[in-house]
């Protein structure tokens, strides 16, 4: 009995299509658009502005060190403010989650006639652009006192307040995904669970809660970590700051170094990078929700 050759199983490959090629053309176009300036930011941060005030940007470099890195972080002081950022963000973040989840699991496994209107609810409030509340809410926090829980004494210019004002923000849209992803859980589990004697609270935390881990993860993200703006409104002193707000330590009054700022810039993004890299299957297996797989 012969076998086929090599040649053979050649002739037997389907032959390429041109709608492919120019599907993965596309594709790598589109990458390398979404990682210029990424790429940008490296090439400048590893040059010294000496060199780039003279010769230019665009130009071939004499020398590439990791000088401005080190600059960055010694001037700006940034590991003090990496602290600052994980005592707003990770609060923030779980207790987000947490609220989220509770809404969405009441919405998505409970009938009762507002259930949609209350998620419409939660949802609204992402519709509000923040700057429209900005001086109603710097007024609230001005008037609001909490001598002894907070540094200033007040909601304002503390990490409670940002806090806050990031769980305020992200809980609407967290609820609708999270009710969404739970609606595609069969409701087989909880059945059975509640002929089993268990607790509401129990089906909650011990059934449907550990089942939406990939959509959580999809909602880790760099919002709250990367909030300038709220920073710069209900933040007044420096040393409270988190770190997209001390990238300003990097520019002077008369004189900005951009190389600086691009190193400093490049420094701030190593901690999400490496909640990325951890969570990662669970973040392409949120990403995948609701895609047909063969």
């Amino acid at each position: 009995m012969s076998t086929p050759t090599a040649a053979a199983l050649g002739k037997q490959r389907t032959p390429v299509r041109p709608a492919r090629i120019l599907l993965h053309t596309f594709l790598v176009v589109t990458a390398l658009a979404w990682l210029a300036p990424l790429l940008w930011a490296v090439f400048a941060a590893l040059r010294p502005y000496s060199e780039t005030s003279t010769k230019g940007y665009v130009s071939w470099p004499d020398k590439l060190s990791l000088d401005n890195f080190k600059n960055a972080f010694e001037q700006s002081d940034m590991l003090h403010y990496f602290g600052n950022t994980l005592i707003i963000a990770v609060p923030a973040v779980l207790i987000t989650l947490l609220l989220s989840s509770m809404v969405a699991f009441y919405v998505s496994r409970f009938d009762f006639r507002l259930n949609i209107f209350l998620l419409l609810v939660f949802t609204a409030g992402n519709l509000l652009p923040q700057q429209v509340i900005i001086t109603p809410l710097y007024r609230m926090y001005l008037l609001i006192d909490l001598p002894g829980i907070t540094m200033s004494g007040k909601l304002y210019d503390s990490a409670l307040g940002l806090v806050l004002i990031h769980v305020a923000f992200q809980s609407g849209f967290c609820a609708f995904v999270l009710s969404n992803y739970m609606r595609m859980l069969p409701h087989e589990l909880t059945e059975a669970a509640l002929v089993d004697g268990a607790s509401v609270w129990r089906m909650y935390w011990q059934i449907v809660l550990p089942l939406c881990k990939p959509a959580m993860a999809t909602l880790l993200s760099i919002w709250i970590y990367n909030d300038f703006f709220w920073a710069i409104v209900l933040i007044s002193t420096g040393e409270n700051m988190p770190i997209t707000s001390d990238l300003n330590n990097l520019s002077g009054q008369y004189f900005t170094d951009p190389n600086l700022i691009a190193a400093g810039a490049l420094l701030t993004a190593i901690p999400t990078l490496i909640v990325y890299f951890v969570l990662q299957r669970q973040f392409v297996s949120g990403l995948t929700l609701g895609a047909n797989k063969g």
